[in-house]
């Protein structure tokens, strides 16, 4: 059979990332130029600014994904690209010039939900795995469970009615002066730190989260407190209290569906703490995947890999494909 080779463009907030992989998994380049010094000047993400740097940088990022690759156009399947959620003006750079390309190499073209890209990075980095399987995915801007059917087919069991995790988790960083991304610097503090504060967890009936409250404790406690706050344990107690969330809620999804493998997805399953609890569910003989740190955060190869999926099973979009920053699962 011959191979399936896609082209992955993901502009869907400030990353800048084109891709190609060769039959949904194997990686031939992943080229990313991050934006975050440019946001780190405003505490986080300009979408203005974001749109502008995308438009400089797509055609030289391309250029370098086939370089790396060592191919050419001709040997491009399809051009897939992430149309939402996210940025309307980012995602707009992205898919407009996947359109110009797709239209000009004259190869088939492909929108991607982006979600559908943070749970196809897993799998590029585990070869082995398959659907069904439960996805925690966590990021900047969407926090779910999603029984995850095959390739391309999704159940929301539970989702955020506020906050995303990744947005509490950036909102912390910056009340306590930490800047922005705030999940990194949360995280690098959190690990001398100890959970010695006590906040506020959400139970809902439901498999759904709200980290708003959580996030307003840590702020009031942080401007309110008669006693100086120690903010590595403050950050310690933010991480261990949300992590409870999470693992308290996977336990009911992995009860309800019956599961035997779950897997993180998103930017924040970057983060240590959640990664090491997660891991725990092995002893009760469940399976835990995760991605490599290097796709837990935007990146085009995950668009292509989903893209692949998405491909096989005969999806297509036509040059009326238009960016949706509030695009949903399925």
């Amino acid at each position: 059979m011959k191979d399936i080779i896609t082209l992955g463009i993901e502009t869907s907030c400030d990353e800048t990332s084109v891709a190609i992989v060769k039959n949904g998994r194997d990686v031939l380049s992943n080229i990313i130029n991050t934006q975050i010094p440019i946001h780190e000047l405003f505490g986080g993400v300009v979408p203005e600014i974001a749109s502008r740097n995308h438009v400089e940088a797509i055609s030289t990022v391309t250029k370098e994904a086939f370089k790396q690759a060592n191919i050419g156009y001709e040997d491009i399947t399809a051009v897939t690209c992430t149309y939402g959620p996210g940025l309307v003006g980012a995602l707009l750079v992205g898919v407009s010039y996947a359109k110009g390309f797709s239209y000009a190499i004259n190869k088939p073209l492909l929108g991607v939900n982006h979600i559908e890209g943070h749970i196809a990075a897993n799998y590029i980095t585990h070869k082995d795995l398959e659907p069904p399987f439960l996805c925690l995915m966590m990021s900047g801007g969407n926090t779910q469970i999603v029984h995850v059917k095959s390739y391309t087919k999704f159940e929301v069991l539970g989702k955020t009615r506020d906050d995303a995790i990744g947005e509490a988790f950036d909102k912390v960083a910056r009340v306590i002066g930490l800047g922005y991304p705030g999940g990194p610097k949360v995280d690098k503090m959190a690990v001398n730190g100890k959970p010695i504060y006590k906040l506020p967890k959400t139970h809902f009936e439901n498999l759904d989260f709200s980290f708003s409250g959580i996030k307003t404790a840590v702020i009031n406690l942080n401007h309110n407190s008669k006693e100086e706050i120690n903010k590595e344990n403050l950050c310690a107690s933010f991480e261990y209290t949300i992590t409870e969330v999470l693992r308290e809620n996977m336990e009911k999804a992995i009860k309800q569906t019956g599961a035997k493998k779950i897997v993180l997805a998103g930017g924040v399953s970057a983060n240590s703490f959640i990664r090491k609890a997660m891991q725990e569910f092995d002893k009760d003989g469940i399976k835990v995947y995760m991605p490599d740190l290097k796709l837990c955060t935007d990146n085009a190869a995950m668009i292509a890999s989903a893209g692949y999926y998405n491909f096989i099973e005969g999806k297509r979009s036509d040059l009326y494909l238009n960016a949706i920053p509030n695009l949903k699962l399925n």
